[in-house]
Parts: C-alpha cells; sequence; structure tokens
C-alpha cells in the first residue's frame, strides 16, 4: 500500500511539472500571486489524492443506483397474495401461508374435481341430504334429477351449498369420498397446507388453505377452458329433469366487470372466514391472480373488490416481462462470471476423473428452459452453476455432480442438476492387460 501511494504521489509531481512548463498556466500564475500559501495547498491536495485513490463522486458514480421497492397500501384482506399465473411465482404476499378458512372459494376445487372425474350429460340424483343443506341454496329437492352439466352453472355462478353436495356425492360416492379426491388433486399440485372437509366450504374444523396455495389452485383451474366457460358465463337457464322445473342463476362476481381483462373467479362467505375472493385477470403480457382471505365482515363486503383492483394495478404497473438473463448476476462455483449463462458447455463440459479408465466424464445439465419472467425493477435475478472440481472412480452415468440454481432477490426460483452422461470404470485385471496386449501389439515396449 505504501509503495502504490508513493507510486501515485511520483505520477502527481511529474504531472504538476509539465504544468509548470506550460505557458500561461494558471496553476503557475495561483503560485506567483499566493507564494508560500498556494504551494502548500497544492502539496495538501496532492498528498490528500495519493492517500484516498479517486474522489468520492467518481466513486460514488460507478455504484449503481438501488431502485426502492414497492408495496400495496391499504389492503383490508389479513392474507392476500397476487401470483403470476404463467409459473405460479408469487410477486407478493402478506400472511401468505398462514393457514386460514376460505369459505366457498372451495368450490374452484369443487370444480377442478368435476370437470376431471365426470361427464356434463351425467345424471344426478339429489338425495336428503344434500336437499337439507343450509343457505346458500338453489332448493332442489329430495329424488329430483338434473344434468350435471347444468349444476356446475348453479355451483360456481350462486355458490349453492346443496348443490356442491349433491355433486359430490354422485361423484365420489359420498361427500367423504369427494373429498378425498379433492385432497388427493391438492397433493398432486404439491400443496402442503390445504385440506378440504367440505365440497361446499362450509365451515369445518380442518377445512383450511393459505392465500398462496389457494392461488395456485385457481392458476391450474383456469387453464382449463371449460372451467373459464363456466365461470365466466352471466346468466344460465336449465330444469329438472323429470318435472320441468326450471331455473335462472346469475353471476355474482362483480370483479367480471371491474377491470378490462377479468377471467374470473370466486367470492366466499362464512362467520369463521369472513369475506374472500379469488381473482384472475388475463391482460396483454400479465395473467395474474389475486386472493384475499378474511378480507373483512358484514357490512364491509366490498373490501375485497377494492383489496382486488389494488392488487391487479400493483402487478400490471410494476412488474413487466423480461430474460431472467437480461440482467442476472452470474456465479460459477463461487465466482463471479463476466457473461450470462446460455449453455454449461460454454464453462465446462467435463470433469477431471481420478482413478478410472479415462481422465475425464462428459457432463451436461438437465433439460430446462427459463422463460422471460414478470419482474419488477428492485428485483435481481441471479445464476449459480456449482459443479464438482474432480470426481473418483468409479463414476456411473446419470451421477449428479452439481446443479444450475435459478435465483429472484435470493429465493430460489427453479433448479436444474448437472449430470455425468457416460461412465467411468476403475481398472481391472482384463483392462490392464488389455492395455498391455495393446502397447506390445503397436510396439511400445
Amino acid at each position: 500500500m505504501r509503495l502504490l501511494r508513493k507510486k501515485n504521489l511520483l505520477c502527481l509531481c511529474l504531472f504538476c511539472m509539465l504544468l509548470f512548463l506550460c505557458r500561461g498556466n494558471p496553476l503557475l500564475q495561483a503560485l506567483r500571486e499566493n507564494g508560500e500559501n498556494a504551494c502548500a495547498k497544492v502539496f495538501s491536495c496532492m498528498c490528500v489524492y495519493a492517500e484516498e485513490g479517486e474522489p468520492e463522486e467518481t466513486v460514488r458514480a460507478e455504484v449503481e443506483e438501488e431502485v426502492e421497492r414497492v408495496v400495496p397500501k391499504g389492503l383490508y384482506a389479513y392474507a392476500s397474495c397476487l401470483l403470476d399465473a404463467e409459473n405460479d411465482r408469487v410477486l407478493f404476499e402478506n400472511h401468505g401461508n398462514e393457514v386460514l378458512p376460505m369459505a366457498s372459494t372451495t368450490k374452484i376445487m369443487t370444480l377442478i374435481v368435476l370437470l376431471e372425474h365426470a361427464s356434463m350429460d351425467e345424471v344426478v340424483t339429489v338425495s336428503k341430504n344434500a336437499a337439507a343443506q343450509p343457505d346458500v341454496q338453489l332448493n332442489i329437492r329430495t329424488g329430483e334429477q338434473y344434468r350435471l352439466g347444468d349444476l356446475v352453472y348453479s355451483l360456481m355462478l350462486e355458490s349453492h351449498n346443496d348443490v356442491a353436495v349433491a355433486l359430490a356425492e354422485h361423484v365420489g360416492g359420498s361427500v367423504e369420498g369427494f373429498c378425498a379426491m379433492m385432497n388427493a388433486k391438492a397433493a398432486a399440485l404439491g400443496l402442503k397446507d390445504t385440506c378440504f372437509e367440505t365440497p361446499n366450504g362450509l365451515d369445518s374444523e380442518n377445512h383450511h388453505t393459505t392465500a398462496i396455495e389457494l392461488s395456485k389452485i385457481a392458476s391450474y383451474a383456469i387453464k382449463n377452458p371449460d372451467f373459464i366457460k363456466i365461470t365466466n358465463t352471466a346468466t344460465y337457464r336449465f330444469q329438472e329433469l323429470t318435472t320441468g322445473r326450471s331455473f335462472t342463476v346469475s353471476n355474482k362476481n362483480r370483479f367480471l366487470y371491474m377491470m378490462d381483462g377479468a377471467i374470473g373467479i370466486k367470492t366466499g362467505f362464512t362467520g369463521k372466514a369472513g369475506y374472500c375472493f379469488v381473482g384472475a385477470l388475463k391482460r396483454g403480457e400479465h395473467t395474474l391472480i389475486a386472493t384475499m382471505l378474511a378480507c373483512g365482515w358484514p357490512p364491509n363486503k366490498s373490501y375485497k373488490w377494492s383489496d382486488t383492483q389494488k392488487l391487479m394495478n400493483y402487478g400490471l404497473t410494476y412488474f413487466n416481462k423480461e430474460p431472467v438473463g437480461s440482467r442476472a448476476k452470474l456465479s460459477v462455483n463461487g465466482q463471479q462470471a463476466d457473461e450470462m449463462l446460455t449453455d454449461l458447455t460454454e464453462y465446462r463440459n467435463t470433469i477431471p476423473v481420478v482413478g478410472g479408465i479415462s481422465d475425464e466424464v462428459h457432463i451436461a445439465a438437465d433439460a430446462h428452459s427459463v422463460e422471460p419472467l414478470l419482474l419488477a425493477a428492485w428485483e435481481q435475478p441471479s445464476v449459480e452453476i456449482h459443479y464438482e472440481d474432480t470426481l473418483f472412480a468409479p463414476v456411473m452415468a446419470g451421477d449428479v455432480v452439481g446443479s444450475i440454481v435459478y435465483r429472484i432477490d435470493e429465493k430460489v426460483y427453479t433448479t436444474a442438476m448437472i449430470r455425468t452422461t457416460e461412465s467411468v470404470a476403475e481398472p481391472d485385471f482384463w483392462y490392464c492387460l488389455q492395455q498391455v496386449l495393446m502397447r506390445w501389439k503397436c510396439g511400445d515396449f
């Protein structure tokens, strides 16, 4: 460090000597006018520069300005979540992992199971249990028969509890059997904190989900065009099959008419859950799910609508689609790299092997693709490549020897494993004999 300072000081001295030799030099003029005081000032500046290096302004200019994180304010919901429905990435959450009751938003999963396990032309016969369900009701009667494809509109547009039970008993054999199907679907979607005990969402001790997991259920649901068709219908008319008793159901989801691109999905309310809502919106490059749980109690029925619009506008305003590599930081085995990842083989396609019949083994990353994501200006993507520096024989094809980890603000987005593409065995007697014979044949002995 002292040598560096002396070098800097020497360079400045040489520079000043050149200035003195130039005619009309303002520094020379200042020295003539102010004498020793000016010389002291110049020498002082030179020493400061030599000690501290570059001026503070230059250093500050090289530091990238951080973008301040923006969060939606004034939400009424106790738990909320905004989800990118294209990849289920959480863009915002508040108490998003807290287990809570979800009222009639349950019927999102009810309809998913119906669409995947039943035909719309099946005939549903109403049981005494179904007819006895509490409000909200279609007021179906014991023994009546309905086309399943008609009842799903009653289920989703007006959230009728008696219809939910009639459908569950028909498809699952019983309410318990149908709830087992709902829970199996939740498990298949990777949900850990969701449990269904009813098909209609009435309060039950172990009937619950989280704002994040309910958003993921909705994200899955809107990928089914039949689900969208049903939940976006304004009104629907149908009849009971034996008596001809007619019904008209109307959609109670006001969000469909509040924002351009709104595509559903479901309201809910019980005394335990409060007002709940899951909304979906598709506009341009954005496909968003907004979920609110415990969003007020009577008379605050409108809170869920204002919260939904705030979350949707937050996503539309601050999140824009861009390639992850456009501003991602890359590190390879803990060392920062200058260029962005396009292919693992640009950095390494083999790893040395010790004690094997080959000195190296070829490697490749599992097939993966990271599409452009909705990113906010304050979010920092990163890509971390890790792989073993050396392997020891024997090595088997398919062995995991590293990984590629994609992160957004330190949160793992996705991971791809790096594996060997071939095997490398240890040398045995027959291998050694074969090598000796080959060398003898080639005249190496």
